[in-house]
Order: C-alpha cells, then sequence, then structure tokens
C-alpha cells in the first residue's frame, strides 16, 4: 500500500518540484476512485533532479517490475538519461514522469495547476479540465472508465458557481 502522505511531505518537505496527476489528483477534485500508486510530474532541472533523488534516496527506489537484482540506481545521472520513472519505494508505488502524455512538462503543465491541503501539505495538482485531458490523452482502458465521473464533478461544480 502506498503511504501517500509520507511520499508528498518527503518530496515536498525537500523542496522537489512536482504536479500531482492521475488518481490523486482525481481523488483531490472529488472522485471516489481509489488509487495505489502516485504519479507525479516533475521539473527536469539539474536542481531539481538533485532534489528529487536525494529526497527519493532513503527509500529504496528500484524499477517497478524489473527483475530482482537488475542493476540500477536510482540518482541524477539515471533521471538526466531517463525520463519517466515506475517505481517501487519502501514507501509505495511512485511514477515520476518527465513530461505527461498529452500534457508535456512540469512548465507546461505549471500554468493548469492549483495549490491544495493535502495531508496537512500544501500540494500542486492540475486542475480538474486538465486531468480530464491528461486522462483522455493517455487513452488507457482505466483512464478512459474514469473520464465520466471527473466530467460529472466539472458540471457539478460549474453548477454551484453560477
Amino acid at each position: 500500500m502506498t503511504d501517500f502522505p509520507r511520499l508528498l511531505a518527503i518530496l515536498i518537505d525537500a523542496g522537489v518540484e512536482v504536479i500531482v496527476i492521475g488518481g490523486v489528483a482525481a481523488t483531490a477534485h472529488g472522485s471516489a476512485h481509489v488509487t495505489v500508486d502516485l504519479d507525479l510530474v516533475y521539473r527536469r532541472t539539474p536542481d531539481n533532479i538533485n532534489r528529487l533523488t536525494s529526497a527519493l534516496a532513503g527509500l529504496s527506489p528500484y524499477l517497478r517490475g524489473a527483475p530482482a537484482g537488475l542493476p540500477f540506481t536510482f540518482d541524477a545521472a539515471a533521471v538526466r538519461q531517463g525520463l519517466n520513472f515506475t517505481l517501487t519505494t519502501s514507501a509505495g508505488d511512485l511514477d515520476l514522469l518527465g513530461e505527461a502524455t498529452g500534457g508535456g512538462s512540469y512548465d507546461a503543465l505549471l500554468p493548469r495547476t492549483e495549490v491544495r491541503e493535502m495531508f496537512g501539505l500544501g500540494v500542486r495538482f492540475v486542475d480538474l479540465e486538465t486531468l480530464i485531458y491528461l486522462k483522455r490523452a493517455a487513452g488507457r482502458p482505466k483512464d478512459l472508465e474514469r473520464i465520466a465521473e471527473l466530467e460529472a464533478i466539472a458540471e457539478e461544480r460549474a453548477k454551484t458557481s453560477e
């Protein structure tokens, strides 16, 4: 089980620039869906990559689904050479995306975010409209199944703001 408060606190306390997308963002916007991992878009600047890898070092990050014993070190060099990482950590599953399908990089998504309180932390999430767009762009069956609920939430918000 993923310890969302712990993962978010470690990253936020270290000053890592991330945007929450995926199931946790859906929950923050009112979805009843339960997710098992934390999906984040991270800023790919050298300083942020250093903060990211340092913050996660104590959680033994390893490639999720990779065979045991596969040589892998989650460090700044690996992140600079890669882009998207699906990891397992001692605090649970974490997907780190240098770019989100349909949404692009951290900097591209940043104007379409909002900071909300979650677990006593100020957490940056994509806005609801962007989350719906990202799920549609990903096109995976599990994402497409969530769109109707998210659109209903958006419609309800529009009614109450009129």
